[in-house]
């Protein structure tokens, strides 16, 4: 897989890197990768794994943009309002990277579509906003033996972790799934949503950008992963801190007697 003059001088400043050099790049671009949403996390997100070179991104997003979106949503502009966002990320990722194939799809995931498009890819970077989207997308990358990257965001505060559920550690231990970390969803109405709760709008740039650099370094293969870490920070205070998590026996998706096969009725649960 050659690159082009043009993508030499693109990737110039990768290419020099003694982590990634030229067999690195080669590897994004051979990549495939889904992301969950467009929205704060997927924005930035996806401009870097654009700007990167990986080879192909497909976004999933059922959402249109709105004006209130444009204070953290940076991959969409005030002509964008009123578009699918999927849409609206293909075009941005056009103008900002000809070489990458993008794949929109402006539709919600379920448990009708999900095994099928997490299969298709090697890497799924989730930054979906509600806990039955993330228990979907974690489930469907279990049973595709998938490697997943997932962030979330609170008004002032965001979270990340690597989840390879479907291998095991050094110890032979099971990695742990999402259901590890969160056994359960919060109760309905315990989480206020962003719209009324706010958020700050620099902090999903950050966190866009520390997934963007997490599937990154899945791919090349450097540096140490964050299976079994979540990362976390706290915007007001500029605190990182990480908090190591492992497998628990008792989950319902991966555990010692499992009552996950499938993913009807994940949405639901």
């Amino acid at each position: 897989m050659a690159f082009s003059a043009n993508e030499l001088e693109r990737y110039a400043r990768h290419i020099v890197l003694r982590e990634v050099g030229g067999p690195g790049q080669q590897k994004l671009k051979a990549a495939r990768v889904l992301v969950v949403g467009a929205g704060g996390i997927g924005s930035p997100a996806l401009l870097y794994l654009a700007a990167a070179g990986v080879g192909r991104l497909t976004v999933i997003d059922d959402d249109k943009v709105s004006l209130s979106n444009l204070q953290r949503q940076v991959l969409h502009t005030t002509p964008d309002i009123g578009r699918p966002k999927a849409e609206s990320a293909a075009d941005a990722i056009h103008k900002l990277n000809p070489h990458v194939k993008v794949e929109p799809h402006a539709e919600r995931l379920d448990a009708n579509n999900a095994l099928a498009l997490v299969a298709a890819h090697d890497l799924v970077l989730d930054g979906s906003d509600n806990f039955a989207t993330r228990y979907l997308v974690s489930d469907a990358c279990f049973f595709a033996k998938r490697a997943l990257v997932t962030a979330a965001l609170g008004t002032f505060d965001m979270t990340l972790t690597t989840i390879r559920a479907h291998e095991k550690g050094a110890d032979g231990t099971p990695n742990p799934t999402y259901r590890c970390l969160f056994p359960e969803a919060p109760p309905a109405g315990t989480v206020p949503t962003c719209e009324q709760a706010g958020i700050l709008g620099a902090l999903a740039g950050v966190a866009g950008s520390l997934a963007a650099l997490e599937v990154i370094r899945e791919i090349v293969g450097f540096g140490e992963g964050l299976v079994g870490k979540l990362l976390m920070l706290d915007a007001r205070s500029l605190r990182f801190e990480t908090l190591r998590y492992r497998w628990n026996p008792e989950n319902p998706l991966s555990g010692k007697s499992p009552t996950i096969r499938d993913l009807a009725g994940v949405m639901s649960a």
